[in-house]
């Protein structure tokens, strides 16, 4: 493998952190207090756009020619350190696998930098690939994967994708990724792993080429 391509919300810290609940906060008030929707549109909207495009600001980019950047900043904006300290364990993890990391995450470049500052993790990462790199469309439409490979110049089987989301790494495994399943979800037949915490990876990493995939 040439490449490792990690999730980062709910990825590469435990989703009982809940920062989406803080995201969440700042999405509704956006969408309530800057694109004036009315609080009682706001949840029926984010569900529609989320079925529809895969995120709420596909949804708001489309139907009410809301700015990206503005969203972006916007929704977040709040401290990271309330929920985030740094990750000893996840740091040796990432100092023992000798392929060069990258973040590919569905969020914005510098709320991917903040959360990995706080985990103690940033210098690791050589490259950040978010929301941008398909012109803000999510994954897991299949755009934003051919962006990011076209980028490093690797084919889908040079990558692993490591992945809360299930979507996400189904259509990794179309691509041809070796995809790793971060959290407590049923497995499907696209997933060849499955671990509680990205700190678990490090020795099936090393390991591969002798162990089989997680049934």
């Amino acid at each position: 493998m040439k490449a490792l391509l990690f999730d980062l919300d709910n990825t590469l810290y435990p989703a009982d952190k809940n920062l989406f609940a803080l995201i969440d906060v700042r999405i509704n008030r956006y969408m309530e207090e800057i694109v004036d929707i009315p609080t009682s549109q706001v949840d029926p909207l984010r569900r529609q756009y989320w079925q529809e495009y895969g995120a709420t600001l596909q949804g708001l980019i489309r139907h009410h020619a809301v700015d990206a950047e503005e969203y972006l900043d916007y929704v977040h904006r709040f401290d990271i350190g309330q929920r985030l300290t740094p990750d000893l364990e996840l740091q040796k993890t990432l100092e023992s696998v000798d392929q060069p990391c990258f973040i590919f995450t569905n969020g914005s470049r510098k709320h991917a930098e903040q959360v990995t500052a706080a985990l103690g993790i940033r210098n690791y990462f050589e490259e950040i690939f978010d929301i941008r790199v398909a012109n803000y469309q999510p994954k897991p439409n299949p755009q934003p994967y051919q962006q990011v490979l076209k980028q490093l110049e690797l084919q889908g089987n040079d990558c692993v994708m490591i992945e809360d989301s299930l979507a996400n790494l189904k259509t990794a495994k179309a691509f041809g990724m070796t995809t790793i399943l971060v959290g407590s979800e049923p497995t499907g037949s696209f997933v060849d792993a499955r671990f509680s915490r990205p700190a678990e990876i490090g020795s099936w990493l090393n390991d591969r080429p002798a162990r089989s995939p997680m049934p």
